[in-house]
């Protein structure tokens, strides 16, 4: 092991014996007491150096004897300590393949970092997404900048399906160039898929394996992005074109514009979490003229043009390929069973939960009966999602909370170590 203190936390004295790391509520720790000796020897944990090479340099300081075992050991359990040598197969090779791809994504390494506790599990993390297999259904303002966000962080395989050709009102920065108008958009967001790649991902095969040798097995669909161009489809997802990922298993999240709001979510584990049908129930229950409404705008003529703001397609774009990353590496990202909505011009971004309704055949609701209490900001069994009056949460007021920090497995030891809020 080469022990090294996170880069990505900024340091920071707060009196003589107590250093903080990092800025954010989110992330930052304090310890102390610690003494002059103890702070200069910090400054060795940089990744250079093994723990028997550590241990020589704290003799020659004049620590006590297992001085730098404990310290290693106290800021592990932190979750302080990063490892770029001590980690997988697949991040070993990717750390010694290096060149320009690894250069580009160390932000993302670095944020990485942040949100793993065990040393080396940073890029663990970014290696495992080169093996993952993302579809995203739509190729418009949304979709397309959407895809390449999952490619240039690292997503292995982002499949994008539409139809139609690219019109002059799809271009966006980051998505479909100017270039690409009356292109097929099928071809043309997959080929700004593959402009956005930090590197050539391993591609298929005639017989759909993938070149890389290391997989034996054909791989799933890891996740299922609908960013549909129709107004219609973002506001009220049909829930029968949403079928076949209900019956395997794939877990998908929504994401669109529609009438100026920007819509993140929900993130639907199949048979855990509510579905388009939960949405579409309980919009019924709500509003009894609700199926009047949905049928006539999905028999209705499509508009041409739709009311989409390239910013808030944009922002909109961010926010769900962030969600999507969090869910593919590991966490269950705010969205999950839960849409977000931002309309202009306030642009707040409220929680709308969707809980799973018993008249859908889902199967999250039967799952959900005898299951804990609902977590705050969750919705209680029998309660009813809202898509009218006030919001229940917003993101400005979003906080980690203990539980999240429990799943992520960092520990916060007592005594003098304490989360700096």
């Amino acid at each position: 092991m080469h022990p090294m203190v996170k880069p990505a936390l900024r340091r920071g004295w707060r009196d003589l014996g107590t250093v903080q790391f990092g800025m954010t509520p989110a992330h930052a720790i304090t310890l102390g007491p610690v003494d002059l000796a103890t702070g200069s020897f910090l400054e060795l944990l940089d990744g250079t150096r093994d723990v028997p090479l550590l241990r020589e340099e704290a003799r020659r300081m004049n620590l006590p004897d297992g001085h730098a075992d404990r310290l290693v050991r106290r800021l592990g359990r932190a979750g302080l300590l990063d490892d770029t040598r001590d980690c997988s197969p697949a991040a070993t090779a990717l750390r010694e393949r290096g060149g320009e791809a690894l250069e580009r994504l160390r932000p993302d390494l670095a944020s990485l970092s942040l949100t793993t506790a065990e040393p080396g599990g940073a890029l663990s993390r970014l290696a495992a997404r080169r093996a993952l297999r993302v579809r995203v259904l739509g190729a418009g303002r949304v979709g397309s900048v959407l895809a390449a966000l999952l490619s240039g962080a690292g997503v292995g395989e982002v499949d994008v399906r539409d139809v139609g050709r690219v019109q002059p009102w799809d271009v966006a920065p980051g998505g479909l160039p100017s270039e690409a108008v009356g292109e097929r958009r099928e071809d043309a967001a997959r080929a700004a898929v593959r402009r956005a790649a930090p590197d050539r991902p391993p591609r298929r095969t005639r017989h759909g394996r993938l070149s890389d040798p290391v997989p034996d097995v054909e791989p799933g669909l890891s996740l299922v992005v609908l960013a549909p161009r129709d107004e219609v489809a973002v506001h009220a997802p049909d829930p029968f074109l949403a079928e076949p990922l209900m019956i395997s298993g794939t877990p998908h999240l929504y994401a669109g514009v529609v009438e100026g709001t920007g819509v993140v979510g929900p993130l639907v584990l199949p048979g855990r979490t509510g579905c388009a049908g939960c949405l579409q129930q309980h919009r019924t229950d709500e509003d009894p003229v609700w199926p009047r409404l949905i049928t006539q705008w999905r028999s209705g003529r499509a508009r041409r043009v739709g009311a989409c703001d390239l910013t808030l397609a944009t922002a909109v774009a961010g926010l769900a390929s962030a969600h999507a990353l969090s869910f593919l590496d590991g966490a269950e990202p705010a969205a999950t069973g839960t849409r977000w909505e931002a309309a202009l011009p306030a642009l707040t971004w409220d929680a709308r939960p969707i809980a799973p309704h018993p008249a859908c055949g889902c199967g999250a609701k039967e799952r959900r009966r005898g299951s804990t209490p609902a977590r705050a900001g969750e919705k209680a069994e029998g309660e009813h999602s809202s898509t009218r009056g006030l919001p229940r949460a917003t993101m400005a007021v979003q906080r980690p909370s203990a539980e999240r920090r429990r799943e992520t497995g960092v520990a916060r030891p007592t005594g003098t170590w304490r989360a700096h809020v």
